[in-house]
């Protein structure tokens, strides 16, 4: 079987660890040369040099637009060009209630969940839009397609990823360049800092755990040819969370509400 990316060169920001990290390697898999970029040099170095000649690594503060500019020049002159982005750096915020929290992390978290994706894609299509076109794919999440309370700096400025992004989709459609959205929910990351199990159970309807290489999988599907009509979009990789909760657990609030007590209730 042919690979997807065979011959195309991509950016993967926040790749040394986490969910970018599966995505690089997924993509080198598929044949793209890979350019790692994170602020993260050990670990993104350490992870260039064993996919070989088709990966290499540049330190990259996303919140910083120096940085990203450089970051496509440098794919650039690496590999000869830029086919597919994916702004994938993130960090989380306090998960402390509106009264409790100062908000004085919001500049920073706005600066790379935000910002950083807004400079990812102007830097790559500028690129991108004399050289055909390709495809751009942020990372927003499950958090800004729900509702809910907390983290709410680090929700809101996922949810503005989405705004932008359609709204980039639009602007960008006419130079032959893709921008869509991946939303994972549930995955172990490095900033995942509560317990999943628990809720999974009570919020996922499929309870199988999911992990960095499923929203790889997605985003690989969203870089290729298969996704040529595709632009726009968001694609939740969340188990199914954003559509509603199991099964088992409605039965269970219905039961609850009805005084029967029981989940198996009809």
């Amino acid at each position: 079987m042919d690979q997807e990316l065979a011959g195309r060169v991509a950016i993967v920001t926040g790749g040394s660890g986490g969910i970018g990290r599966a995505v690089v390697e997924r993509f080198a898999r598929e044949g793209a040369r890979v350019v790692v970029a994170d602020v993260d040099a050990e670990q993104g170095e350490e992870l260039a040099e064993a996919l070989g000649a088709a990966a290499a690594f540049r330190r990259t503060d996303v919140a910083d637009p120096d940085d990203v500019q450089a970051l496509v020049d440098f794919a650039v002159d690496r590999f000869g060009g830029l086919d597919v982005m994916v702004n994938n750096a993130g960090i989380s915020s306090s998960f402390r209630r509106l009264l409790d929290n100062d908000l004085r992390d919001a500049q920073r978290v706005m600066g790379v969940n935000l910002f950083g994706v807004m400079h990812g894609c102007r830097a790559a299509a500028v690129h991108m839009a004399g050289h055909g076109g390709g495809s751009i794919i942020n990372t927003t999440s499950m958090g800004a397609l729900t509702g809910g309370g907390f983290p709410i700096v680090y929700r809101t400025s996922k949810a503005a990823v989405i705004q932008f992004s359609r709204s980039a989709a639009c602007d960008l459609a006419e130079f032959g360049i893709r921008v869509n959205c991946v939303a994972p929910g549930h995955i172990s990351t490095g900033i995942t800092n509560y317990d999943l199990g628990p809720v999974i159970r009570l919020s996922q309807p499929l309870q199988r755990q999911g992990t960095g290489a499923d929203v790889a999988e997605a985003m690989l599907f969203l870089a290729g040819d298969r996704s040529a009509q595709i632009t726009g979009t968001v694609l939740p990789v969340d188990g199914g969370t954003t559509a509603g909760p199991p099964f088992a657990q409605t039965q269970l609030l219905l039961a609850q509400a009805r005084g029967e007590g029981g989940a198996d209730a009809g």
